[in-house]
């Protein structure tokens, strides 16, 4: 092993125990004393169920990642790599249709090895705690849709990274930043209207109340807005939530059906000004040109790695490529990612504080936000007292119980 294969795998096993080691902490920190804030929604029955799901989710967790952990090093150390290589290069084809049919197996591979997780987690787990809603033609049907799109849409990008690092030289890093960055874009504007409708169903809210308030609350902070979507998320799960997607004409507000039936409108007021604060906010512009930025570094380092020949010895292989360089880089790069993601969900949760404020401000109701997360909560069943590293690791939003009492401060 050289020290580029040391620092992979060292990087793999020590992500995996960091993340063993939260998931303990977390569970280690279940009370059985309901938080005073909860008393009112929460009865003891329901509460030990909440406490129950976490640990079942988190138990399924450690047998998924432990799953993963040991295909990968058998796959890699029983040199699958260099096999599959050797296998896809007795086809005499071109380098890019090589690189994709060697990136798509692995891709094909990892899918299938995960799909009777993603079945058990659907159809047992969830089903067991009263959630899951999806049948077993909609599970379907959805992976077909995504196999569909991953093929008409991360098909060509594939293959015109794959291109430009095969052709382009010193250059490649950049014209793979701007096409990637522009591919991006495209997709931020044609999802709402084109993507996102081949797996829900969404409808402008029909006139009445909750229409009146939440028109009339866009209009008081001079939020352009011309409707709200409905989305029939009853149909896959009864867990409710909500959120805004798009730009520009294009932009929608959307609500689960389960947050409506589930909620006041002044509660459902007072979540959709949450959304409309990361707007207002520029949360979603701002952390774009992050991930923007973090894209071109990415690139760079990989033009950097492609065709480093101690790479590519780490993974037993002789022959040098571009494809299988993308996949070798990918997991060196893994602990920059790491770090980079907990950044993200600092950043993260930062901003959802900032919204909460933005939203209790504007309402002058910290009372109609406050109750929504406690039924979201209560709904989802939720942890409530999570462990600080869990947190740190691994949430996009504050623990709600922070959230409530940031708003009651």
């Amino acid at each position: 092993m050289n020290i580029i294969a040391i620092i992979i795998l060292f990087t793999i096993i020590i992500t995996y125990a960091l993340n063993l080691l939260a998931d303990y902490l977390n569970l280690a920190m279940l009370q059985p004393t309901l938080p005073e804030e909860f008393k009112e929604l929460y009865d003891s029955d329901r509460y030990g169920k909440s406490q129950k799901y976490l640990y079942v989710n988190t138990r399924f967790g450690w047998i998924a990642s432990t799953s993963g952990l040991i295909l990968i090093l058998i796959f890699w150390f029983g040199k699958g790599f260099p096999i599959l290589d050797d296998w896809v290069r007795a086809f005499g084809l071109n380098t890019i249709w090589c690189g994709l049919i060697y990136m798509g197996i692995l891709i094909l591979c990892r899918a299938m090895l995960s799909l009777p997780f993603s079945i058990y987690k659907t159809f047992f787990i969830e089903e067991r705690f009263g959630f899951n809603k999806t049948s077993p033609a909609t599970f379907v049907k959805d992976l077909l849709k995504g196999l569909v799109l991953s093929l008409l849409l991360g098909g060509p990008l594939l293959a015109g990274i794959l291109l430009f690092f095969q052709y382009a030289g010193a250059n490649a890093w950049w014209y793979c930043w701007i096409a990637v960055t522009l591919f991006m874009l495209v997709i931020q504007f044609v999802a709402p209207t084109w993507i996102m409708p081949l797996f829900n169903k969404f409808t402008p809210i029909e006139d009445g109340e909750l229409k009146k308030g939440i028109l009339s609350y866009a209009e008081s902070i001079h939020f352009p807005l011309d409707n709200v979507y409905v989305m029939d998320g009853s149909k896959r799960s009864s867990k409710a939530n909500a959120f805004f997607t798009g730009f520009g004409n294009r932009r929608r507000i959307v609500l689960f059906d389960t947050l409506i039936s589930q909620h006041t409108v002044s509660e459902l007021v007072a979540v959709l000004a949450h959304e409309m604060g990361h707007y207002k906010k520029k949360h979603i512009i701002k952390t774009m040109i992050i991930g923007i930025a973090q894209m071109g570094v990415v690139f760079y380092l990989l033009s950097l790695f492609i065709d480093n020949q101690v790479l590519f010895d780490a993974f037993y292989m002789e022959q040098k490529s571009v494809y299988a360089g993308l996949i070798f880089f990918g997991m060196l790069y893994s602990p920059i990612d790491f770090f980079t993601g907990i950044f993200m969900q600092f950043y993260s949760r930062k901003n959802e504080y900032e919204a909460d404020r933005f939203a209790v401000e504007t309402t002058n109701d910290k009372i109609s936000l406050s109750d929504s997360l406690k039924k979201l909560t209560v709904g989802n069943l939720s942890n409530l007292t999570p462990h600080p590293l869990y947190v740190f690791l691994n949430y996009s939003h504050p623990p709600v119980l922070n959230r409530i009492r940031a708003m009651n401060s």
